[in-house]
């Protein structure tokens, strides 16, 4: 049994989250509510919701947790080509944009959309207006990239002190997604921000350099990030550093 939350009551200690041999690994409670005050609790204790349209709010804390350390994120040879051709468009002819923050209701729109598979995501509307209110409050964020002026792919998270939580990327372009977060990394391993939650272990992930680390560690880490102070100035840097001849990313 999980706890059911009502009103203003806390969330449980995550430790004592459901198991493999218990059926549903990672579960911690049910119930509450998405006011930012209790979505900023959550995060801060290594909590996330996740559930599906006609079921209650579900609270996770799974163990192992898969992360992204920014030092780690794997660009490959086809990626690092696209990137590129895109900072060299951003600089000239800005076929090519990048931005933060500047549809963040929209991405979250696109990450709800359905997928190829004709199924759709666990973002429901309540999920979007609850993460727009992050966003309001300067705490939710969003990495996009347009092409001709059309938003083709994005990411976005929330952000408490120099902690990153990644929660969903959508692309209509081939490696838009992974663009977006490319820059969306580097903006955060020049901020001070050493670590990305992933929430859930995937192929996808892992072919980034995500990998799992135990939720003792994760909660720890995490916690010390979230302590420091807020990132103010959102905006993508340049992404290779013209005096290494463009062969490494910056470093400012």
């Amino acid at each position: 049994m999980i706890p059911w939350l009502d009103g203003t009551a806390p969330f449980p200690d995550v430790r004592s989250a459901l198991n493999e041999n218990e059926g549903v690994p990672g579960l911690l409670a049910a119930g509450g509510d998405l006011t930012p005050d209790r979505l900023l609790a959550a995060y801060r204790q290594g909590i996330f919701p996740w559930y599906s349209e006609g079921q209650p709010i579900l609270w996770w804390s799974p163990d192992p947790r898969m992360v992204l350390f920014t030092e780690r994120f794997v660009v490959s040879t086809s990626l690092y080509k696209t990137l590129k051709k895109i900072e060299k468009s951003r600089l000239t002819d800005r076929i090519f944009e990048v931005r933060f923050d500047s549809a963040f209701h929209t991405v979250m729109l696109e990450c709800a959309a359905p997928r190829r598979s004709g199924h759709g995501t666990w973002i429901s509307e309540e999920i979007v207006d609850a993460y727009t209110s992050l966003h309001a409050m300067g705490h939710a964020h969003s990495a996009e990239l347009w092409c001709k002026g059309n938003l083709v792919g994005g990411a976005y998270g929330v952000c408490i002190g120099r902690m990153f939580y990644g929660e969903s990327m959508f692309a209509r372009m081939t490696d838009a997604s992974k663009v977006a977060l490319a820059y969306l990394v580097h903006f955060l391993k020049n901020r001070g921000v050493e670590m990305i939650d992933c929430q859930q272990e995937t192929s996808h992930l892992a072919s980034l350099g995500a990998i799992p680390i135990p939720r003792e560690e994760f909660v720890k880490k995490m916690q010390a990030l979230a302590g420091q102070e807020e990132i103010r100035d959102w905006r993508p840097l340049q992404l290779f550093d013209r005096r290494e001849s463009g062969e490494s990313f910056a470093s400012t």
